[in-house]
């Protein structure tokens, strides 16, 4: 039980510096505006981190693109132009969710197209073996192997 409280402890010490990732001096004075802008910046990748998004990140490019985001949102432009600014001047990968494009197609096909070619290989594997083994007959047993196969029923009959 102690072992587990200390557990708890750490993980929750790790996740602080996450939660606390926006400073006071970049939060929006309206509401409405600042929580855009952490919506935004959740979808946005960290380029330092990489497998984080620029609202948990503490590295200063993160603050920087966080500034960026609320400038944007502040000179009045919707959710989809500042994501479209930020993916012409740091490319796709700023976002953490690639979108549905020609580009990158097959990153997105890729898993469902070997789902379904691993299911069809199987699937053609099990009848290949059935329609085998229903064609050949189990082959008659030699008279050594009807021997044993008496005495060790013999030998469970008596027990």
């Amino acid at each position: 039980m102690r072992r587990m409280m200390v557990a708890f402890i750490a993980l929750m010490l790790l996740a602080l510096p996450a939660a606390h990732a926006v400073q006071p001096d970049e939060i929006m004075s309206d509401p409405v505006k600042e929580s855009r802008a952490r919506d935004l910046s959740r979808e946005l990748r960290c380029m330092v981190c990489q497998n984080q998004s620029i609202d948990d990140s503490d590295a200063p490019l993160a603050r920087d693109l966080r500034l960026l985001v609320r400038e944007r949102i502040a000179a009045g432009d919707s959710n989809s132009q500042v994501l479209d600014f930020l993916v012409a001047r740091y490319g796709e990968f700023v976002l953490l969710k690639p979108r549905f494009e020609r580009q990158n197609m097959l990153l997105w096909l890729l898993a469902p197209l070997l789902l379904i070619g691993g299911s069809l290989a199987l699937w053609l594997q099990i009848r290949r073996r059935a329609r085998n083994g229903a064609d050949l007959p189990a082959p008659p047993l030699t008279p050594d192997e009807e021997a044993r196969l008496a005495a060790l029923m013999a030998d469970e009959a008596s027990s």
